[in-house]
């Protein structure tokens, strides 16, 4: 069982001591007033979301809607990386088929749907490479503003995985069906200026203007009537998820990624990733 993340006090406007959450890989700062920034905080690994940093989020997020004390939020990565992603290095190999349920569901999923549900926009200061769940990290955001020195891609293509169907519905509102399956089925990573074409991205700034950038942004988002800011992020939100599955449709996606844990070509995948091998598939 994961440690419970220490509770940071959320109230009040800029300025004090940050404050460190999974052992100080996540960590909040209030840079501005109304406005929380947590930066992923692990750059010699890329800052990739472990289930520590994940938990974190996960619990932070809602402490930082109480009130109206924070009224936006900015995610952000250490170093030169927003995040690698899911940290697939973790994973024990011969442990895929058995902890498939871990990986579909927990505790990836309750970090980005915690994000989701922010009530305040919360903006990605996408300082470098984004790639798969990081990227996904990035786009449950509401803004993004992105280093012309980003890179930007979702691999799981490349490691055999089949991509859980509610963070595909998330990149399909963002940049709609047709780049999703381009983002998708080619594993190519974007530079920044596609990731802007295709609007992946809002706004692209030099890599050392990230940060000013998305704190201009959110304090600007910080300085608007709060019902209004929460009222249309909900109405949005709302008509961008008019599309409902059924229940038998969202069970058949559901097992259809549990398939791939069991499969030959994801123990592949991980093995390849780990070894820095081209993968050799077998289709089964």
């Amino acid at each position: 069982m994961n440690p419970e993340p220490r509770r940071p006090r959320t109230r009040g406007g800029g300025g004090g001591e940050p404050v460190e959450l999974a052992d100080g890989r996540l960590v909040l700062d209030r840079p501005a007033e109304a406005v929380a920034r947590l930066t992923l905080n692990n750059p010699e690994k890329r800052n990739p979301l472990d289930h520590e940093v994940l938990d974190a989020l996960a619990a932070i997020l809602p402490e930082l809607a109480e009130g109206i004390e924070t009224r936006c939020v900015v995610i952000t990565g250490a170093g030169r990386a927003f995040s690698a992603g899911y940290d697939i290095g973790a994973i024990p190999d011969g442990s895929f088929e058995r902890d498939a349920e871990a990986l579909v569901a927990h505790p990836f999923q309750a970090a980005m749907e915690a994000v989701s549900a922010h009530p305040y926009p919360i903006v990605a200061a996408i300082n470098g490479h984004c790639l798969g769940g990081g990227l996904e990290l990035a786009v449950r955001c509401d803004l993004r503003v992105c280093s012309a020195r980003a890179a930007l891609g979702m691999p799981p293509a490349k490691l055999g995985l089949i991509y859980g169907h509610t963070g595909l519905e998330r990149f399909i509102d963002v940049i709609g069906v047709a780049r999703t399956r381009e983002l998708f089925l080619s594993a190519r990573n974007l530079d920044a200026e596609r990731a802007a074409a295709i609007g992946l991205v809002n706004e692209v700034v030099e890599a050392d203007e990230v940060a000013e950038a998305s704190l201009e942004l959110a304090g600007e988002i910080a300085a608007n009537a709060p019902l209004s800011v929460t009222g249309n992020k909900r109405a949005i939100e709302t008509l961008a998820r008019f599309r409902r599955l059924t229940a038998e449709q969202e069970d058949e996606l559901i097992e259809l990624r549990r398939s791939c844990f069991a499969s030959e070509d994801f123990r592949e995948g991980i093995r390849a990733f780990a070894e820095k091998r081209p993968p050799r598939w077998r289709g089964r």
